[in-house]
């Protein structure tokens, strides 16, 4: 046993070496390097011109986010029609990337450049409720996303620790409360004199460093100079510029006061740029300084190495206990020869005449296990492709575009396992099963995320999906989803059903009074247990990347999270079922099914735990927001799990009978 588990462990190192590895080794930025040079060297190779795209807002104390023209920022004319072309994962996740009015020229510094000038004047209602919504911006810290040359331009500050954060957004101002000021959002204001005051940051100051090119890379032929950009910073500032722009360090800062102005205001929006080569970074690492400061990177990694760790040495004692009391059993029982032993048995093979019989609304059951195992096959690719380097943070949307589409494609195997089942529990009603597997599942999900989307839509926010879009998701489920799930249910009625190693009795054998511990309830709530230990600090991760806008590239450790996540999810399920048999209680379709599954009621409420304990959100909207899109989570994962169990369960209960003798 000691040797076993030994070789258990230097395969779980082997394994997560090589994990760890293709998550680095085959990183991909995403889109190919671009090449800018200045104007004298101007070429085809080449661009000489940038600029900042803009992205939608949004912050940690609200989920409801907004476009960037909604708090009437500098934005060119036509901005809609110039944008760039997103994908149906940016959409879905609300990006709206619009061009702006920053410009500037490769290796060319700028200083205090204006954009454009705003003013609020309290005859004019619409402009008053301009500068209300921008106020209410600053208030509740909705943060700017701009990107330049595909990769986000961040904000680095110290934080307590001492170390450098870099983050993706930057706010848009900071709100100066009658009591203290906000430390996360006035990190860069120094001087603040009045209570009750919005200070807009109307000017930026962006660092852009260039990784230069060689004269071999380059060639002699050109008179100016040329390189890729590898990181965009930026510190944004609140000036109050008089007549002429002042972007100084000692420049008067901008105050908006928090009760109605007797002046118009006037808000001069202005930037700044300084550009620095740098040889020592590349264009194929110019996405670490981003990864590497973001803070859970630096935390619990020990944790959640230790938790593996646990786990599947857990699984393997587990595994092992099975085989060894199993191997006993079953020989046991294959040594009776005489009648009287015959009458004399006890255990799992007792209800040999009976583990097979088909299970009450199996037609459910089989409806839940064919999209069960088209949303399992679904996660194992994405996460493949994701460990790949495929869906790096670089490819925006990537990750839910890619999860769409193989949703879709998958619409076979969803059709033929239900259909396979249905028919191996004697089910006649085919048209009913291969309705249900094509419509259930997927319409309860779009009807609950229909109904936040109106809600969304309600609010104005960006991250409300087009009706447009609404009807191509609708067109790739009816149009390619629809006819898959059916041709997967043919072939699945096709087949004969699968041949179980013993038969059924006629009449069903009563089942004898259970303990505590064999009875449902008791067992599917334990076996939710071990399979949450080894997902839930992975999950901090996830949700916290979901909620609090962080950038989440941990797909090596992901995927052996999943990997684990099946194995536990099998052994819990088939420990408890080789429990229930043994007490001579042969209902374990259901059972195996909600054992498992009962995992994502365990997921729910840790979902509850980290809305009270780590969000700042408040107000119906949000709660409503986030519980909504939460429940079409759980309620995923809770068919995904229940579907890895249910399948391990029936290989079980099938090894066990065909290997005993039976009379």
């Amino acid at each position: 046993m000691n040797k076993a588990v030994t070789n258990m462990f230097h395969i779980y190192i082997i394994v997560m070496s090589q994990l760890l590895y293709m998550s680095q080794a085959f990183y991909l930025p995403g889109l190919a390097s671009v090449t800018y040079c200045t104007i004298s060297a101007e070429s085809n190779n080449c661009q000489t011109n940038l600029m900042v795209y803009v992205n939608r807002l949004n912050t940690v104390e609200n989920i409801v986010p907004y476009e960037y023209h909604d708090f009437d920022f500098c934005i060119p004319e036509s901005d809609v029609a110039n944008s760039p072309t997103e994908n149906l994962g940016q959409v879905v996740f609300g990006e709206r990337i619009r061009p702006s009015m920053y410009k500037m020229n490769f290796s060319e510094d700028i200083t205090c450049r204006q954009v454009c000038e705003k003013t609020y004047s309290k005859e004019d209602g619409k402009q008053m409720e301009k500068l209300t919504f921008l106020k209410r911006g600053i208030s509740l810290n909705y943060q700017h996303h701009w990107i330049l040359d595909n990769m986000p331009i961040t904000w680095c500050y110290k934080v307590e620790s001492g170390d450098t954060y870099c983050s993706t957004g930057f706010p848009i101002g900071c709100y100066v409360t009658k009591h203290s000021k906000r430390k996360d959002t006035c990190i860069t204001l120094s001087n603040f004199k009045d209570p009750d005051t919005y200070y807009v940051y109307n000017h930026v100051d962006i660092f852009i460093d260039y990784h230069p090119l060689s004269e071999e890379d380059w060639g002699t032929q050109h008179l100016g100079k040329g390189g890729r950009i590898v990181s965009a910073k930026l510190v944004p500032r609140s000036i109050n510029h008089q007549d002429k722009p002042d972007c100084s360090d000692n420049a008067p800062v901008l105050g908006i006061p928090g009760v109605q102005p007797d002046k118009p205001i006037k808000i001069k929006y202005t930037y700044s740029v300084k550009w620095t080569d740098n040889k020592n970074i590349k264009w194929t690492s110019r996405w670490d300084y981003i990864l590497d400061s973001m803070p859970h990177t630096n935390i619990q990694w020990f944790s959640i190495m230790n938790s593996l760790v646990i786990v599947v040495f857990l699984s393997g004692m587990v595994a092992m206990i099975m085989l060894r009391t199993l191997h006993k059993d079953i020989a046991r029982y294959n040594q009776m020869d005489s009648m009287e032993d015959a009458q004399e048995e006890f255990g799992w093979k007792l209800v040999h005449g009976d583990v097979f019989r088909p299970p009450r609304k199996g037609m459910f059951l089989a409806v839940l296990v064919g999209n069960g195992t088209q949303l399992f096959f679904m996660t194992l690719i994405t996460l493949v492709f994701a460990c790949l380097g495929f869906l790096s943070p670089a490819n925006r949307g990537a990750l839910m575009t890619c999860a769409l589409v193989l949703y879709v494609c998958l619409g076979t195997p969803a059709g033929y396992v239900s259909a396979r089942m249905y028919k191996t529990f004697g089910g006649e009603k085919w048209k009913s099963n291969v309705i249900l597997t094509a419509f259930f599942c997927p319409g309860l999900v779009f009807a609950v995320f229909f109904l936040l989307n109106l809600v969304l839509w309600a609010k104005g926010s960006s991250a409300a999906i087009p009706f447009t879009t609404l009807i191509a998701l609708l067109a790739l489920w009816f149009g390619i989803s629809v006819p898959l799930t059916f041709v997967g249910a043919y072939f699945g009625f096709r087949k004969r059903p699968i041949e179980h190693p013993t038969r059924t009795n006629q009449i069903p054998r009563q089942i004898p009074e259970q303990s505590l511990y064999t009875r449902p309830l008791p067992g599917i709530i334990m076996g939710g247990v071990l399979p949450f230990g080894c997902i839930f600090i992975q999950l901090f991760f996830i949700l916290n990347s979901i909620w609090s806008h962080q950038t989440y590239y941990m797909f090596g450790f992901l995927f052996l999270v999943f990997i684990i996540l099946i194995i536990t999810c099998s052994e819990a399920t088939i420990l408890l079922c080789y429990f229930h048999l043994c007490a001579e209680d042969y209902h374990w379709w259901w059972r195996s099914f909600l054992t498992s599954g009962f995992t994502a009621i365990y997921f729910f409420f840790y979902c509850i735990h980290f809305f009270f304990t780590k969000l700042e959100m408040s107000g119906f909207t949000n709660t409503f927001l986030y519980f909504g899109y939460t429940g079409i989570i759980v309620f995923l994962f809770f068919i995904t799990t229940g579907s890895i169990g249910f399948f391990a369960c029936f290989w079980f209960v099938s090894k066990i009978y065909s290997v005993v003798k039976v009379d």
